[in-house]
């Protein structure tokens, strides 16, 4: 098992043996979000007629010649048709349609004049201007043909994406890459339930089962599964054991560090599973463990809440896009200018909370692992080096994108 690796490499690790968990079928009313695993044909055209883009006088070009204000030139009008419906009959010299926005264009037409240059009588218009063959028409096929490519593999389908799938009548189901079923254990004798009450001595509310949870399904994951579990070695060694048959990663909080209670040095030679690393140069959070049980990944945060929040963003994230095989969810880093003072020298490499808008960065007060209420409204994190003297208002940093 490697110790005290960067930060780097142990991104690296989490992902290298992880590999994208294969394809799923999802209601398109359920697929906001995910990602297209293979290309999608367009089924029709798109329009899949000639259509009015506006309301007036559907008619043939050649009856429009020479047509002006002056010498206006006046047609039958045989018919009126809708959006949604079609001409009865087909259109002859001399004769035009009222058209109506969205409505098909009449067989025997190719063009369309706005009613604004018309005077709108019935039943003969007058026309006040000449047309070219295809003026103010919505072709077929204009949009996209069928057969052509609607949406690649890999796309990240938003609302835009879902209302072409629509327009194009994809209604059912579409490949999306699967996403992992995770299971979150938090563990620690000293912490409860939070619909506990009254709080009993000694003990503390969980939060991070509920930040994680949260988060994950935050970041577009479903199939979430929250445990607590105690102290007890052979008790978690177990609860490990039977989510490795149900779940692709397994989230652990607490029991990571160097004292006696710090039980996952003895559950995963229980186990026999692989510790691939322990500790890592960054405060805080620096007790992470990632270890895989078979062919399943386990990554062990901190039991501090911002700790394990922070290592999950910096870790949990590239290990959820290796196993998706979604780039989306690898952190998103910036650059970004400090307009708040951070007092503290870092002798080795820190993040802290912050909030960032506009290219600019300010920071809470409280950067304690263990405190909760300062991550409240932060959209990032501050990437501060190590060997770092204290940061000076305009100081130039590294950010991480919540």
């Amino acid at each position: 098992m490697m110790t005290n690796i960067e930060l780097e490499q142990a991104a690296e690790l989490v992902a290298a043996g992880s590999h994208p968990l294969g394809v799923e079928s999802v209601p398109v009313s359920a697929a906001l979000g995910r990602t297209l695993a293979q290309d999608i044909a367009a089924p029709l055209d798109q329009p899949p007629f000639d259509r009015s883009p506006l309301d007036g006088y559907a008619l043939r070009a050649a009856d429009s010649t020479d047509a002006s204000p002056n010498y206006p030139v006046q047609l039958t009008v045989v018919d009126t048709v809708y959006a949604g419906n079609v001409a009865a009959i087909p259109v002859k010299a001399g004769q035009a349609v009222r058209i109506m926005t969205g409505a098909m264009l009449p067989q025997g037409c190719d063009c369309i004049l706005r009613q604004e240059d018309t005077d709108q009588q019935t039943p003969v218009v007058s026309i006040f201007k000449s047309l070219k063959p295809h003026d103010n028409c919505v072709n077929r096929g204009e949009d996209y043909r069928k057969g052509s490519l609607l949406l690649p593999g890999g796309t990240r389908l938003d609302a835009s994406a879902i209302g072409l799938l629509a327009s194009a009548g994809v209604s059912e189901t579409l490949p999306v890459r699967r996403r992992p079923r995770v299971l979150v254990i938090s563990t620690g004798d000293e912490v409860v339930e939070p619909s506990m009450h009254p709080l009993p001595p000694g003990k503390i509310y969980d939060a991070n089962l509920a930040l994680l949870t949260a988060r994950l399904a935050e970041l577009g994951l479903t199939e979430i599964t929250g445990r607590r579990a105690g102290d007890d070695p052979a008790a978690l060694a177990q609860i490990i054991r039977q989510g490795q048959e149900h779940y692709d990663l397994i989230l652990t909080t607490g029991g990571v560090s160097v004292g006696e209670k710090d039980i996952f040095h003895q559950v995963f030679p229980m186990l026999g599973a692989e510790q691939v690393f322990w500790r890592v140069k960054l405060k805080p959070g620096s007790p992470a463990m990632f270890s895989r049980y078979g062919s399943k990944p386990i990554l062990s945060l901190s039991g501090n809440p911002f700790a394990a929040a922070a290592t999950f963003e910096l870790l949990g994230r590239p290990l959820l896009a290796a196993l998706s095989g979604e780039p989306h969810f690898l952190p998103q880093e910036r650059q970004a200018v400090l307009d708040t003072p951070f007092p503290k020298a870092s002798p080795g490499r820190r993040f802290i909370r912050g909030r960032y808008e506009c290219g600019r960065v300010t920071l809470p007060k409280g950067h304690a692992s263990g405190v909760l209420s300062s991550f409240l409204g932060c959209n990032c994190m501050v990437d501060i080096p190590a060997g770092s003297e204290p940061l000076e208002r305009g100081s130039r940093v590294n950010i991480i994108l919540l």
